[in-house]
């Protein structure tokens, strides 16, 4: 039975397969949803879990990794033979990279952080950013953002609620609302209260698609200590595997 990381200043979940374990099942009804089930937006929410929970993951490896370098190898190596299947999968091109380039350079930037090797710790975080801003990548610089200030408020669950929650406001604003899914209706908008008007009209600035990414927390906040454990392979590639499965099915239905 695994043991459940634990490292003096973490106050946070460490609990590291059963939260890679969530963020593959989140990631599979996002994209089945996306490939199968488009008019039904509630997988497209589910699916909002996901990214947080392997940027999460991401930061736990660096924290816990034997060796930066293989790791680093292992990421590079599983979104090199991630792009075809996410090309088919997902309709993008060679130009789109997948999520595994993002979570790499979120990877690499907290790595200059920790070494701090030559300057490493502005110079690696300022390169990862540039580079995921100037190609076109899924979550892209956001993605990388995320990762780094995970790292940065990682000692404070006060701190990291906090980060996170403004993040998942910036994040959603300029997504799709989907208030309407939780009952907030435009009929709402104009209630005789001035109370109920300020309180449904802050509850509707949290109900955009991406700003539900808040819904991961808290997997986060919350110390599970499970025991379980996943194979390291079958984290790489779940990913890929995910995908020709899903692209699979697609061309079975025609």
């Amino acid at each position: 039975m695994q043991q459940t990381l634990t490292k003096p200043g973490i106050s946070l979940n460490t609990d590291s397969s059963l939260i890679r374990l969530v963020a593959i099942v989140t990631m599979i009804c996002d994209h089945a949803g996306v490939i199968f089930f488009p008019q039904y937006i509630q997988l497209r929410i589910i699916g909002r879990i996901a990214f947080p929970l392997f940027c999460w993951g991401i930061v736990l490896g660096c924290l816990y990794t034997k060796d930066w370098k293989k790791y680093a190898l292992r990421l590079l190596l599983g979104a090199v033979i991630s792009q075809y299947p996410y090309m088919l999968a997902l309709n993008h091109s060679l130009r789109e990279l997948n999520v595994m380039f993002t979570l790499l350079l979120g990877m690499l930037a907290v790595t200059g952080i920790q070494r701090n090797t030559k300057g490493s710790a502005i110079w690696a975080p300022l390169l990862s950013l540039s580079i995921a801003a100037v190609l076109q990548m899924d979550y892209g610089w956001k993605g990388v953002l995320l990762i780094i200030m995970m790292y940065a408020c990682r000692e404070k669950k006060g701190a990291f609620a906090a980060m996170f929650t403004a993040f998942c406001l910036f994040w959603g604003s300029t997504s799709s609302d989907v208030s309407a899914v939780f009952g907030v209706t435009n009929d709402m908008l104009f209630p005789s209260s001035t109370y109920m008007m300020r309180w449904i009209g802050m509850l509707r600035t949290f109900l955009k698609l991406q700003g539900l990414a808040l819904l991961a927390l808290p997997f986060m906040l919350i110390n599970t200590n499970s025991g379980f454990r996943l194979p390291k392979w079958f984290v790489y590639l779940a990913y890929p595997g995910h995908l020709l499965a899903l692209y699979a099915i697609k061309l079975l239905r025609g």
